[in-house]
């Protein structure tokens, strides 16, 4: 797949598809004269990142046979050109010896400038996840966004970085695929959808490998959270077929494992369900052959339980729900809020399903008061589940007093969000 389309690699997708100058244009959506600008221009005319991603799906939904022939034109194109290297010589001397002798690439201070940006964006990455844990997404969100476009947009289209470093595509990326986690957490999914498509985009113009097939198991969920088991499991096998063309990653397989259960467990396979949970956690006892990706979300016990608990619920079993939700809550420390309060809310919802009303409502004043400083909708909508759950049990005077613990909760919740979440302009940062 092309990841940064020249114009030469514009003309070998066209003639690969044996395609007049006027079908092409017609297929990507742009006049004859663009494509014919793109294919004269070399290097320095390139399409725009609209276009980028056009020409991206016109080749992935190539036949096999031109996408041979793609390959093959593509090889040709890179040849170079023997009369021309013969015409810079006069023609009765052979050209010194000192002129085929590959130089080695000098640092300058573009590429010293680039990888301290890099530097930058792995330090800002770093420092929003951690307060990620702690607040929830729905107060960063805006900042992550504005990050994108003042500090990577401008080196990937026109800044003192050169757009061919793909270090600037794997930061956008990583940072747009982070974007779309926490629109998710503020309940922004249409949203948080197209940030991780595009940043899906934006992973085949770097170079880590690992790091698109994370962002398909971030695709994956999404699909889970809208009730789209079937997508999220191709997402899920999609990121697994990638992954096995790319170094060995026991965090991520064991991910991808999870998202299958899950959507087994949606349609009711319950042993099927079991046999990819129990894959998963002994896929995470593997080895990695490189060291992780700094841009890679970490998958560990804790995280796997988190899934195994919904899946257990699907599957109609609290007991099992609240095995995994009492795991949760031994494996993450109190510095990681949003993970401990799914953790206790799977805890009350297990509970309740059970009859435990007492241990359930005193875990629930807990919880309220651990995310009252929570920018969390999935936290909040999931506070409204437990309020909704207990309606039946009313007659108590403990679960009356927690129903309204847990509305006056949600009101503040919902008020303060609105005011603390400003509708941020969306991610244009784009592959080119």
């Amino acid at each position: 797949m092309v990841q940064v389309w020249s114009g030469r690699e514009v003309r070998a997708l066209r003639e690969s598809q044996r395609l007049s100058t006027r079908e092409f244009a017609a297929r990507i959506g742009v006049s004859e004269r663009m494509v014919s600008r793109w294919e004269a221009g070399g290097e320095n005319i390139r399409p725009r990142p609209i276009n980028q991603e056009g020409l991206d799906s016109l080749l992935a939904a190539a036949s096999e046979d031109e996408k041979s022939r793609f390959a093959a034109r593509l090889q040709i194109a890179k040849q170079p050109d023997r009369e021309s290297i013969s015409a810079s010589f006069p023609a009765a001397a052979d050209p010194p010896m000192r002129l085929h002798r590959p130089r080695p690439p000098e640092r300058t201070g573009v590429a010293i400038r680039s990888e301290r940006a890099q530097g930058n964006d792995v330090f800002a990455m770093q420092a929003f996840r951690s307060a990620d844990k702690q607040v929830g997404g729905g107060h960063l969100y805006a900042a992550v966004v504005k990050y994108l476009h003042m500090h990577v947009g401008p080196r990937m289209f026109g800044g003192d970085v050169v757009v061919e470093d793909p270090g600037v595509f794997t930061a956008a990326a990583g940072l747009t695929e982070m974007a779309g986690w926490m629109a998710h957490d503020a309940g922004r999914d249409d949203r948080a959808y197209s940030h991780f498509l595009r940043a899906f985009h934006l992973s085949k113009a770097g170079q880590d490998r690992h790091l698109g097939v994370h962002i398909l198991a971030s695709l994956s969920h999404l699909a889970h959270h809208r009730a789209d088991p079937n997508g999220a499991m191709r997402f899920a096998r999609a990121g697994q077929k990638a992954l096995a063309d790319s170094p060995a990653n026991p965090e991520l397989s064991a991910r991808l494992l999870a998202m299958q259960a899950k959507g087994r467990a949606a349609l009711g396979h319950s042993q099927e369900t079991y046999a990819l949970l129990g894959q998963a956690e002994t896929a995470l006892a593997g080895t990695h052959e490189q060291a992780p990706s700094e841009w890679v979300s970490r998958f560990d016990l804790g995280s796997l339980s988190s899934e195994a608990a919904r899946c257990m619920r699907q599957l109609g079993k609290p007991g099992k729900a609240q095995e995994h939700a009492q795991r949760i809550l031994a494996l993450r420390t109190s510095n990681s809020t949003r993970s401990r309060a799914f953790g206790q809310l799977f805890l009350i919802a297990t509970l309740i399903d059970q009859g435990e009303l007492e241990e359930a409502c005193r875990t629930t004043r807990e919880v309220v008061e651990a995310t009252q400083s929570l920018g969390s909708q999935l936290v909040v909508q999931q506070l409204r589940d437990i309020h909704d759950q207990l309606a039946p049990h009313a007659d108590s005077a403990d679960v009356r007093e927690t129903r309204h613990i847990l509305a006056d909760a949600v009101r503040q919740q919902v008020w303060l969000q609105q005011w603390m979440t400003p509708d941020a302009p969306d991610t244009q940062v784009r592959a080119r």
